[in-house]
């Protein structure tokens, strides 16, 4: 059941990025990374079994986040890719932030909700720090290897640049992750039971978005401007 929900959440949320593209263009993009990467964050809590594999569910969501991530750098350029990187750090950031605030304030008698935000936004250092760490690491490595694949090819073989760039970023960002959130907590089989199955999930879900980058350019190619300039 896990398994077959997993695909096709997967697949929904990859379709999304292209109709949010069609009907909002780069705006959309940059409110779609926003968007999933704040959501992603909260859906982390949530553990579940996958093909015998215990991961966190918002290895879905952040996957797509890096599909828009390389939209911008295929369609406007390593500039705006970057913008749109920063704008996700910056909400990220903001989000920890405002949630610890809203915290501090003392519940009405008759509350129900602050045992609940307090479960899920409950300030972690080291959790927020590894998140927000691994995310600006990875993205920007990702927007730079895109561009670099990309210049070494002479624009050809999309599926190279989209697939070893993402590839290479999603290590740097569940290693970075678990070594911040997790070394010295786990015993070290646990450690590297965690950043492995975590990785392969990862990788899993960025393979299915080469389809969707190709159909991108497809059904929108007088968008592919001015990027080997940028």
């Amino acid at each position: 059941m896990n398994e077959t929900l997993w695909i096709l959440f997967a697949l929904v949320d990859l379709c999304m990025v292209l109709v949010v593209y069609r009907l909002f263009g780069r705006v959309g993009l940059f409110g779609l990374m926003v968007f999933n990467l704040l959501l992603c964050n909260i859906q982390v809590l949530k553990t579940v079994e996958l093909f015998g594999l215990t991961t966190t569910l918002g290895n879905v969501l952040y996957a797509s986040v890096f599909l828009a991530t390389d939209l911008l750098s295929e369609f406007y350029g390593k500039r705006e890719a970057r913008k749109g990187v920063l704008l996700g750090f910056v909400s990220l950031v903001m989000m920890v932030g405002y949630m610890q605030v809203a915290l501090l304030f003392n519940p009405a008698a008759d509350d129900f909700a602050q045992p609940h935000l307090q479960a899920l936004f409950g300030f972690m250092p080291r959790i927020a720090l590894a998140s927000m760490a691994a995310y600006l690491v990875s993205q920007m490595h990702d927007v730079w290897a895109f561009h670099a694949i990309r210049e070494r090819t002479g624009g050809r073989l999309l599926w190279l640049r989209n697939n070893l760039s993402t590839m290479v970023s999603q290590f740097l960002d569940s290693a970075i992750f678990c070594v911040i959130a997790f070394w010295g907590v786990f015993p070290i089989n646990v450690f590297w039971e965690i950043l492995v199955s975590t990785y392969v999930i990862k990788v899993a879900v960025a393979a299915l978005d080469t389809p969707f980058i190709y159909l991108a350019r497809r059904l929108f190619p007088g968008d592919v401007r001015g990027a080997r300039h940028a």
